[in-house]
C-alpha cells in the first residue's frame, strides 16, 4: 500500500520562514518553519490524507496502533515505526546537543519515571527508552554544522591564533586563553580526560569561564578563520554562553548539496544554518550542551558524551544502480535512499516499511502490490509488502526505510 501522508512544519524559533515552503512548493505560513516531520512519533505524527484508506485513522500513529501487521510487517511485534524522517530548515543555530546509547536511554528513562518526573517537565532528560542516532543530508547549496570533538592539534592551532590576535590589540589579555591552553595541554597525558575536564569546566561556567567567553567574543570577529567566524556569530545569537568557546573544540564543517553526516550516540553537534533531509531513530532524547536557554543537566550530559576526537563524520553513499544513492549508518533503525535524475528507471528493495517524499519533478513508484505517482512536495507511507520498488520519472525523491 502507498498511503498519502502530510504534516504541518514545526514552528521552532530557529527555523527558516521560507526554505521548506520553497522546496516543497507550498505557501509559507508567515512564521518560522523549522522541521516537517514524516513518521509516527507522538510529537507530531503524520496526517493521513485519505483516512478511509486506513480504516478511518487520521494519523499514521493511529493507523499503526490499529493495524501494526499491515503497517509494519516484521516490526509489528515492536509496535512502532523505528525511524523519523524530517525536512529541516535552520536559519539560526540549534543548541549544542548529544543523544544517548540504547542502554543509557533505557536506564535514564526508567530512572526518571521512578522519580516521578513528568514527561513534559522542562528538566526531563529522557522522554522515551530509545537512542537517537541521526543523519543529515544537505539540500541547500551549503549546510553548516558543528559535529564531534576535533583533533586537539587543531584546537592548539586555534588557541595560538587567538593569542596572536590578542597580542596585536591595544590591551592584550592573554591569561584566560593561557588558562584554557593549560587545562587542555597541561600535565595530563590522557587527552580524553583533559578534554572531558575542560568541557565540564566550560559548560558549568566554572571560575574564569565568563572572562574567557568575553575575551573570545571580543577577539573572534577579528579573524576570517571559519571556526572563529562561527564563534563570533554564536556570540551574537547567544551572548555570554559558554558554547561560544566550546564551539572551538568541535569540528566545523560546511556540507555542499548531496553530502551527508552521520551523528551516532555521544557525538556532540549543532546544526548552524541550511536546509536538509534529516533521518533518525524515532526518539526525543536530547541532552543539551549550550547555546540554549533550555535545561542543561551537566552530569548526565558529560556521562553521555564521547570525548574521543574524531574527523568530520561524513557518511558516504553507495550507488547500487544509476540514479540511486543509499546512505547506510551503523544502526539497523534506518537508512536513506536518494533517487534522482532524468528519465529514470531504477529499483530498490525494501526490508521494512518506508516513507517517500518527492522534492522535485514527478516520480512514479511501482511496488509488488500497488503503484503511485507523487510530485514535488508530496509524500507517501509505503507498507513492507510492496517490497521491490521501481522508480520511473524525472526529479528527486528520498526514501527513508529500515536497514537489514
Amino acid at each position: 500500500m502507498f498511503l498519502a501522508i502530510t504534516n504541518t512544519p514545526r514552528p521552532y524559533a530557529w527555523g527558516s520562514t521560507s526554505a521548506i515552503a520553497q522546496l516543497l512548493g507550498r505557501a509559507p505560513s508567515g512564521e518560522p518553519e523549522a522541521e516537517l516531520w514524516l513518521g509516527a512519533h507522538p510529537g507530531s505524527p503524520s496526517v493521513i490524507v485519505d483516512p478511509a484508506r486506513a480504516g478511518g485513522a487520521t494519523t499514521l500513529a493511529e493507523w499503526i496502533a490499529a493495524d501494526p501487521r499491515t503497517a509494519l510487517g516484521r516490526f509489528a511485534d515492536a509496535g512502532r515505526l523505528p525511524f523519523l524522517l524530517k525536512i529541516l530548515a535552520a536559519a539560526h543555530p540549534l543548541s549544542l546537543q548529544a543523544h544517548p546509547t540504547i542502554d543509557q536511554a533505557r536506564a535514564g528513562f526508567a530512572r526518571e519515571n521512578a522519580l516521578g518526573i513528568p514527561l513534559d517537565a522542562a528538566d526531563r532528560n529522557y522522554k522515551d527508552a530509545f537512542p537517537k542516532p541521526e543523519l543529515i543530508f544537505a539540500l541547500s547549496p551549503t549546510f553548516d554544522a558543528l559535529c564531534g570533538f576535533r583533533p586537539l592539534a587543531e584546537v592548539r592551532d586555534l588557541l595560538g591564533l587567538l593569542l596572536s590576535i590578542d597580542a596585536q590589540t591595544e590591551d592584550p589579555q592573554p591569561q584566560p586563553l593561557e588558562d584554557l591552553f593549560d587545562r587542555l595541554f597541561g600535565s595530563s597525558a590522557d587527552a580524553d580526560a583533559s578534554l572531558r575536564a575542560t568541557f565540564e569546566w566550560l559548560i558549568s561556567s566554572g571560575s574564569g569561564v565568563p572572562t574567557l567567553v568575553s575575551l573570545v567574543t571580543r577577539l573572534a570577529p577579528l579573524s576570517a578563520d571559519p571556526s572563529l567566524a562561527t564563534a563570533a556569530a554564536l556570540a551574537v545569537e547567544y551572548p555570554d554562553d559558554p558554547g561560544i568557546v566550546i564551539s572551538l573544540l568541535l569540528n566545523r564543517v560546511t556540507l555542499t548539496r548531496g553530502e551527508a553526516l552521520y551523528l551516532p550516540a555521544g557525538n556532540i553537534h549543532a546544526y548552524l544554518n541550511g536546509l536538509g533531509v534529516e533521518l533518525m531513530a524515532a526518539s526525543d532524547n536530547v541532552l543539551r550542551g549550550g547555546l540554549t536557554p533550555k535545561h542543561i543537566d551537566v552530569p548526565e550530559l558529560v556521562g553521555v558524551l564521547d570525548f574521543t576526537p574524531v574527523p568530520v563524520p561524513y557518511l558516504r553513499a553507495v550507488a547500487p544502480a544509476a540514479g540511486v544513492e543509499v546512505f547506510v549508518p551503523d544502526v539497523p533503525d534506518f537508512l536513506l535512499v536518494r533517487v534522482s535524475g532524468t528519465d529514470l528507471d531504477a529499483g530498490y528493495t525494501l526490508t521494512g516499511p518506508g516513507i517517500a517524499i518527492c522534492t522535485s519533478g514527478e516520480m512514479s513508484i511501482e511496488g509488488a502490490v500497488n503503484s503511485v505517482t507523487i510530485g514535488r512536495g508530496e509524500s507517501v507511507y509505503v507498507t513492507p509488502d510492496e517490497a521491490s520498488l521501481r522508480f520511473t520519472g524525472s526529479g528527486e525523491l528520498f526514501l527513508a526505510t529500515t536497514g537489514e
